[in-house]
């Protein structure tokens, strides 16, 4: 009886370990407690696993980081079908900022990875040739690309560089008093009561990002149609 009852249980699956259940359940740690915070360790006990069995799938933490950023990148969108060059680059650009949305570590991984490899991942790679397939498709001689890719930079990516901050940081003891610093930099102190909003408004009290990055993007998009037209 106890032999049949032994033998009746079969024992529970357990999915198989996998490079794509590890990155995956990096980018849901991240998301959950910064990048900073994630280490083989946590991934392991999210995973069930001990820690030197993810090592058969990501050698080291630059690895991992860079199988996390092939992740997200797989989460922009593809380009739109029959869709002018204009509009499916436009809504590509679109969905990976929406990706970074969702992600907001992102851009600093995205970004120190890119410096720090020779050649960007595999699915960056295959993303940006897609990007230039677009252009390409569109009319643009490889020399008017080649500026368009620099042109619109990490914006392809759906993020830039900043110059300023809207979030609060740690305050800074040896900056001056109001007074001197509109003194000291006029222009600047100019610009940020120009685009200040109400601390009721939609957006808050500093800018509307979202807004700031469309108009930049829409702006640089049509340049480059107005030199495909001279072209």
């Amino acid at each position: 009886m106890e032999r049949a009852a032994r033998a009746g249980s079969a024992p529970r699956s357990r999915t198989p370990l996998s490079k794509a259940r590890v990155l995956v359940t990096a980018v849901a740690l991240a998301d959950e407690g910064g990048v900073d915070a994630l280490s083989m360790r946590r991934i392991a006990q999210a995973l069930d696993v001990v820690p030197m069995a993810l090592y058969k799938h990501v050698a080291h933490k630059n690895a991992l980081l860079d199988g996390m950023i092939d992740v997200l990148v797989g989460e922009i969108d593809p380009p739109a079908q029959d869709a002018d060059w204009k509009t499916a680059v436009r809504g590509r650009v679109l969905s990976a900022r929406r990706m970074l949305l969702r992600h907001p570590w992102a851009p600093e991984v995205i970004e120190s990875r890119m410096k720090a490899r020779a050649t960007p991942t595999p699915a960056v790679m295959a993303y940006l040739d897609s990007m230039i397939g677009l252009f390409r498709a569109g009319g643009f001689p490889i020399g008017l690309v080649h500026h368009a890719m620099h042109v619109m930079g990490s914006r392809l990516l759906g993020f830039s560089q900043e110059l300023f901050q809207d979030t609060p940081g740690e305050p800074d003891p040896d900056a001056p008093p109001p007074e001197e610093m509109a003194a000291r930099y006029p222009h600047i102190t100019a610009l940020a009561m120009a685009v200040a909003h109400d601390e009721d408004s939609v957006v808050g009290s500093g800018c509307d990002d979202q807004a700031e990055f469309e108009f930049a993007l829409d702006l640089t998009l049509d340049g480059l149609e107005r030199l495909l037209a001279t072209t």
